[in-house]
């Protein structure tokens, strides 16, 4: 069966290891008879009265596993944010199993993307659902981030892949159509005609695909531009490899130094608004 490990506000302005990362970072913590299916990134609502770091934007890992696994999910998972959290943030881990009645999650989960909500709130959902919500320091504002991300994961129509099947940052550029269902990736054309592509059909993803989580399945959305079709996305960051091997090396001193002066900052409300109204995430950094 699946399980979602929700992940947020992990971090500060200027970490070295965003949330995004260090949920794709948690398959290296997997027992071996759990396999890493996906990790979704999903963005919230952005507002002043939110103390995010840059983009509200939680991550859930989504893990295929055995239920008698789930204790055991958890408790890496609390090591992993012990681990890899940035001093001054203030992490929140909400995890559930995919048969879980998750109505009211993602009722949460769908309200964080629009309005301002509370960690009562995700307390009180995740509670009534049975499902694992906890703080792991600080404000412990990320629990509502952490829930928000379970509940649009569970829902399955939100969010963009950060990692779906192994080495989606691997994969050619371009990339055949048939090659990409082959990774059960599904490119949509969002032209007028909504083309039928060939199997043969070269595909720029502009460094990797960045697949949606729509119907429960990774779609590429794509676009014809100048005579080729090209992966909806931003481009691939210059030296993005290099500056991946600069951050492993920076988080071991980031990790004994304890962090810098611009720890715990954050944009919004900022540090110490305990239980006032947060946005789903509140605190969110990627």
């Amino acid at each position: 069966m699946k399980i979602f490990v929700g992940f947020d506000d992990t971090d500060v302005l200027g970490a070295p290891i965003g949330t995004g990362r260090l949920v794709r970072m948690y398959e290296e913590k997997l027992p071996p008879e759990a396999r890493l299916w996906g990790v979704l990134r999903h963005q919230l609502l952005v507002d002043d009265r939110i103390p995010y770091t840059s983009h509200n934007s939680p991550a859930c890992a989504v893990v295929e596993a055995e239920a008698a696994l789930l204790p055991r999910l958890i408790e890496l998972a609390a090591q992993h944010i012990a681990e890899f959290a940035s001093p001054g943030s203030d992490p929140g881990l909400c995890v559930a199993r995919e048969d879980a009645d998750m109505s009211r999650v993602i009722e949460f989960a769908l309200a964080c993307t629009r309005s301002v909500r509370t960690q009562e709130e995700a307390k009180a959902v995740t509670a009534e659902a049975g499902i694992h919500l906890s703080g792991h320091g600080g404000t412990n504002d990320g629990i509502i981030g952490a829930t928000a991300a379970v509940g649009l994961t569970s829902c399955g129509w939100s969010g963009r892949f950060l990692e779906y099947g192994g080495g989606l940052r691997d994969l050619p550029d371009p990339i055949s159509v048939a090659a990409l269902q082959a990774r059960g990736i599904y490119p949509v054309p969002l032209d007028h005609n909504a083309t039928v592509l060939s199997p043969e059909t070269l595909i720029t993803t502009k460094g990797w695909p960045r697949p949606r989580f729509w119907a429960g399945q990774a779609i590429l959305p794509v676009q014809y531009h100048y005579g080729r079709w090209v992966a909806v996305g931003k481009e691939r960051r210059p030296f993005a490899h290099m500056r991946k091997a600069a951050t492993l090396v920076w988080t071991k001193a980031y990790r004994v130094i304890g962090g810098h002066e611009a720890s715990g900052q954050k944009h919004g409300g900022g540090k110490g608004m305990g239980d006032r109204k947060h946005g789903h995430g509140a605190g969110q950094k990627r």
